[in-house]
C-alpha cells in the first residue's frame, strides 16, 4: 500500500452493526485517513431500528453485567469479550453523546427518553456525516467479482481495501433484512436462519379462535421445563405470542424441532396459592355456570376461562380444576414464520471468524450484528449485541488496515 493511497472501507448494511462500525472507523481515523462507504439496499438508513422505537427503543439493559451477558444463553463465552469492551454504561454514555439521554424502566430495561428512534438515528446520522462517512442507498451487494472487488446488484464494482458484512439475519424481511446473503458465501459454514423471540402456532378450536383471537392474557407465568416466565402474552388467531413466550422461545422452538411439539405449562393465576385455589374451587356453585363461577370466585378473565374449557374439551379432559388453573397445558406445534420474529437465531458459525470478527476464509471481510450466530431475549440484550460486535469489528478493521 502506497504513502498516497486512502485505504476504503465498505460497510455492506445500514443496521446499528454497520452504523456502529462505520462511526468507530471514521472517528480513529489511521494518520493517512480511511475513506468510509456504507451501502444499504433499501431507499432510508436504520429501518429496524425505527421499527423497534414504536414501542420505545429498548436500548440496553441495566442489570449486573455478568448477568446481563449469560442472557446470551451458549454464546456467552464468545460474546462476552465484545460486550465487555462495550457494556450497556457505554452505550448510555454514547447515546449522552448523542443528545439523546437516557433513564431505567421499573423492569430495569434502558430507554431513551425521547422514548423514539428517530431522534437518535437522526443524530447518528448528522454524526457520521460530519466525520466523512458516505452513505448509498438502493444498493444491493450480490458478492465478490473474480477480482475480488464487491458487486452490486445493478451491476457497479468496488474496489475496496476491507469489508464488513453487516445484513443482518431474516426477520422482518420487508425493512432490509431477509437472510439472501445466505447464498453470497459458498464455503462458509452458516447455522440455518431460524425464528427467535417468536410466537407459536396451537390448533385452537374454531369457537376459541372466533371469540378470542386477539385478547390478551395479563399476569400470568409460564413454565418449560425448568424454566418459568411471569409477564403478559396475546392469542392470535394462529396461535400464542408475546413477551412472556419470547423470553421462553428458544427453548420452545428447540423442543418442537426435537420431539414434534411442545407442551408449555400456563398458570393463570399465578398469585393465588393452590391451597387456597382449592379451597376457592371446592365452594358450591349454587347453579352459576362454570364460566361465571371462574370468573365470580377465581377471577380469570374471559379468555382466560376459554383456556380452561378448552383444555377441559381437549387432551386434558377429566383434569382437576384447580390443576388447570395452575398448570394449563399448552400444545405448541411449531414456531411462527421467521418473517414476523423479532429477531434470528443461526448465522455465519462463530469459529468462521476470528477475535476480531474477520472471516478466517476471507481476510479483510469482517462480520456483525445478526449475521452472526448468537441470539438473545428482547430486554435490550439485542441491540446491545449488535451495536458491541460493530464496535468491535470497526476495531478490527482499524487495525487490520493499519497492519497493512
Amino acid at each position: 500500500m502506497s504513502d498516497s493511497h486512502i485505504p476504503t472501507v465498505a460497510i455492506i448494511g445500514g443496521g446499528p452493526a454497520g452504523l456502529m462500525a462505520a462511526e468507530v472507523i471514521a472517528a480513529n481515523n489511521l494518520a493517512g485517513g480511511v475513506r468510509v462507504r456504507l451501502f444499504e439496499r433499501m431507499p432510508s438508513i436504520g429501518r429496524k431500528l425505527l421499527m423497534a422505537g414504536r414501542g420505545g427503543l429498548n436500548i440496553t439493559h441495566s442489570e449486573p453485567l455478568d448477568a446481563f451477558k449469560a442472557r446470551y444463553g451458549e454464546a456467552t463465552a464468545w460474546l462476552a469479550p465484545f460486550i465487555d469492551a462495550f457494556p450497556p454504561a457505554a452505550l448510555r454514555d454514547w447515546c449522552q453523546g448523542l443528545g439523546q439521554p437516557t433513564f431505567i424502566g421499573s423492569s430495569g430495561r434502558v430507554f431513551p427518553q425521547a422514548m423514539k428512534a428517530s431522534p437518535l438515528l437522526r443524530a447518528w446520522l448528522a454524526r457520521l456525516n460530519d466525520l466523512g462517512v458516505e452513505i448509498v442507498t438502493r444498493a444491493e451487494w450480490s458478492g465478490w467479482d473474480e477480482a475480488g472487488a464487491i458487486r452490486f446488484g445493478d451491476g457497479r464494482r468496488e474496489k475496496v481495501d476491507a469489508t464488513l458484512l453487516a445484513l443482518g439475519g431474516a426477520s422482518w424481511p420487508r425493512l432490509g433484512a431477509d437472510g439472501g446473503w445466505t447464498a453470497l458465501l459458498p464455503g462458509i459454514a452458516i447455522a440455518p436462519l431460524r425464528p427467535a423471540n417468536c410466537g407459536f402456532q396451537v390448533n385452537w378450536s374454531e369457537i376459541f379462535r372466533q371469540r378470542h383471537a386477539g385478547a390478551p392474557l395479563k399476569r400470568i407465568a409460564l413454565n418449560f421445563g425448568d424454566a418459568s416466565r411471569r409477564g403478559e402474552a396475546v392469542i392470535t388467531d394462529a396461535g400464542i405470542e408475546g413477551g412472556a413466550i419470547y423470553a421462553l422461545s428458544a427453548r420452545l422452538r428447540e423442543a418442537i424441532a426435537r420431539d414434534g411439539t411442545a407442551v408449555l405449562k400456563l398458570d393463570l393465576r399465578p398469585d393465588l396459592e393452590p391451597r387456597e385455589l382449592a379451597r376457592l374451587v371446592a365452594e358450591p356453585r349454587r347453579g352459576a355456570s362454570l364460566a361465571n363461577f371462574l370468573r365470580k370466585r377465581i377471577g380469570l378473565a374471559p379468555v382466560a376461562i376459554g383456556l380452561v374449557q378448552e383444555a377441559l374439551h381437549g387432551e386434558s379432559a377429566g383434569q382437576p380444576l384447580e390443576t388447570l388453573i395452575k398448570s394449563l397445558p399448552l400444545r405448541l406445534t411449531a414456531p411462527f414464520g421467521i418473517e414476523r420474529a423479532i429477531s434470528t437465531a443461526g448465522g455465519i458459525a462463530r469459529d468462521e471468524v476470528d477475535a476480531a470478527l474477520m472471516l478466517r476464509q476471507r481476510p479483510g471481510v469482517f462480520v456483525a450484528g445478526e449475521m452472526l450466530d448468537w441470539e438473545a431475549p428482547t430486554g435490550g440484550y439485542l441491540l446491545q449485541a449488535c451495536m458491541a460486535t460493530g464496535f468491535a469489528a470497526g476495531h478490527g478493521i482499524l487495525a487490520w488496515l493499519a497492519r497493512r
